[in-house]
């Protein structure tokens, strides 16, 4: 089966090749073979910046990479990280049989176009949940002990003690999640030796997979909001949850509470959380997503005191590179072995095919 691997700046295609020879050294049946290795051009900066405007436009709304393209030919898989897989270049692999993401977000991909020439679109789910979890966590603790401003101070020469916060500790608290998937599931478990009471906001999160790590489930969402110590945000951007936590959630926090949204930044008013944050009605807010990415220079919320920002990169560690690989690789080999690809987001429309 001929695999053609796109790496970028975040996946190397190196990660690909090494776990599917792995993979495929363990196989029985049919082999996986020949790879091929292509890399989509650009700078970190400038794949980051294409991947942000496919969430908003879809994958034809950057330029179609020629040297994707030109490296297709008769592939039949073809795996991508944050690469565009649009109508376009569809159209430019006859006997391309499946498209492997190495993420669980799938704006990079045509997947009605992919649909429409019989071609399966299979995304790997978890990847790098626990590298967002343990920068939540991370985050949380940075805002209760104002570890970030506290450096910030030394650096500058200062000695700063005085925060102007609660200065309370984690340990006891409520924690609020708004969506439980898998990084919520990987925060809660962290959390346990914290001694904290999860609450969750979550209607397709079975009670017992809040049982299995120590959640409860909150009767709405208002309630996450007015009894958590603090909220961090994991549900998945859908037309639906578009900028869904707004004045009225805020409204309802703990003036000693904190904000945290490592997930997507469209999930949440961001003009009415600055509001909050600037008038002190919630203790602070920690954020590794943003609208206009990266920051500019004169963002209002460069200026903020009680708010630790990160660059978007919850995900962004070895250990989740590896991970991404493998779970494709496992994918690959069985639409080797089986010709199947039960993971598809179209697998149903391509069975009536």
């Amino acid at each position: 089966m001929r695999v053609l691997v796109v790496g970028d700046h975040f996946i190397p295609s190196a990660c690909y090749v090494e776990a599917l020879a792995e993979v495929s050294g363990r196989e029985t049946g049919p082999g996986i073979g020949p790879v091929r290795e292509v890399d989509w051009s650009g700078t970190k900066a400038e794949q980051h910046t294409a991947q942000q405007e496919m969430e908003l436009r879809g994958p034809g709304a950057v330029p179609l990479p020629g040297e994707i393209v030109e490296a297709l030919g008769d592939t039949e898989v073809l795996v991508v990280h944050f690469a565009p897989v649009s109508a376009e270049l569809l159209r430019s692999a006859p006997k391309l049989r499946a498209v492997c993401v190495a993420r669980t977000g799938l704006e990079n991909v045509d997947v009605a176009a992919a649909t429409g020439r019989g071609v399966a679109v299979v995304p790997v789910h978890g990847r790098n949940a626990s590298a967002v979890a343990e920068l939540a966590l991370g985050l949380m603790l940075a805002e209760a002990r104002d570890i970030a401003r506290a450096d910030a101070s030394v650096k500058a020469g200062g000695w700063r003690k005085d925060f102007g916060g609660p200065g309370d500790e984690v340990g006891g608290s409520t924690v609020g999640m708004v969506g439980m998937g898998h990084v919520g599931r990987e925060l809660a478990d962290r959390l346990r030796g914290f001694d904290v009471r999860v609450l969750v906001h979550d209607p397709y999160v079975p009670d017992a997979v809040l049982e299995r790590h120590g959640a409860e489930r909150a009767t709405d969402l208002d309630t996450v909001f007015r009894e958590s110590d603090a909220v961090h945000v994991f549900a998945r951007l859908t037309p639906e949850t578009e900028r869904f936590i707004g004045r009225r959630q805020f409204a309802l926090m703990k003036p000693t509470a904190y904000f945290f949204n490592t997930a997507r930044s469209r999930l949440v008013d961001t003009d009415a959380l600055y509001e909050v944050l600037v008038a002190g009605r919630i203790a602070g807010a920690g954020l590794d997503v943003h609208d206009e990415e990266p920051l500019p220079a004169t963002s209002p919320w460069r200026t903020l005191d009680n708010v630790t920002l990160t660059t978007h990169y919850g995900g962004d560690t070895v250990t989740t590179n590896v991970r991404s690989a493998r779970l494709v690789a496992e994918v690959i080999a069985e639409l080797a072995a089986t010709g199947r690809c039960p993971g598809a987001v179209n697998a149903r429309e391509l069975e009536g095919m």
